[in-house]
């Protein structure tokens, strides 16, 4: 039998033996972060990373050119201009346009955030109906290039589908004030101030009113 140690040549064969595993499965651990219970340890992986951003930005690219792909063959179709707006959204809010630290948009980000409101833009010329959901990517992207006459526009789409919530109207009262359009603020700020309880209305038209004074609160909706 290989493992009866008596004899001294076996007992050497032996020692390689274990020896031998005892390299192959450190290497395995160390290459391959086995064992790390993290999934992120190990050489290879500190040499490729966990991949996940390079991911998030191939993924948006790829939605990007399904989008255009699908205008391409129905060019005056909403569905591929809607899927177009939500990609460039997306991909103005990843990897290199997008700084995470500083929660502000790069030079690249904000070329992407044009886009996006151009997409939009041709959208609205396609459809009787635009998307609430979509008016809401919209209404960012344009704040965030401090336009707020343009995220206006985006935020009355939503309220007239959603009339109930009280969120679109306060967001669209403050991009109107933003504007400088002082009577859409007006009702919007009169709407949103039903819409919530008789205690909280004192408070919430004085945060309202602030962008009169401070735009750049509307970049918070």
């Amino acid at each position: 039998m290989l493992f009866d140690l008596r004899g001294r040549g076996r007992r050497r064969t032996v020692q390689a033996v274990y020896l031998g595993l005892a390299i192959l499965l450190g290497g395995g651990l160390v290459l391959f972060g086995v064992g790390a219970g993290n999934g992120n340890g190990g050489l290879l992986n500190a040499f490729s990373g966990n991949g996940s951003g390079s991911n998030q930005n191939a993924v948006a690219s790829s939605q990007e050119k399904a989008a255009l792909k699908q205008i391409k063959l129905s060019p005056n179709g909403p569905a591929g201009w809607a899927a177009l707006v939500q990609a460039r959204w997306t991909s103005a809010s990843q990897g290199s346009n997008f700084n995470s630290t500083t929660g502000q948009f790069t030079t690249s980000g904000k070329k992407k955030l044009s886009a996006t409101t151009q997409a939009w833009q041709r959208y609205l010329t396609l459809t009787k109906t635009p998307d609430p959901n979509l008016a809401v990517l919209a209404a960012r992207a344009y704040g965030a290039q401090a336009n707020y006459s343009g995220m206006a526009g985006a935020w009355e789409i939503e309220t007239a589908a959603n009339p109930t919530q009280v969120k679109g109207f306060e967001c669209l009262a403050v991009s109107a004030y933003s504007a400088k359009q002082t009577r859409k603020g007006d009702l919007a700020m009169t709407k949103a101030l039903t819409l919530v309880p008789k205690a909280n209305r004192a408070l919430l038209k004085t945060q309202i009113q602030q962008a009169k004074t401070n735009p750049a609160i509307a970049q918070q909706c």
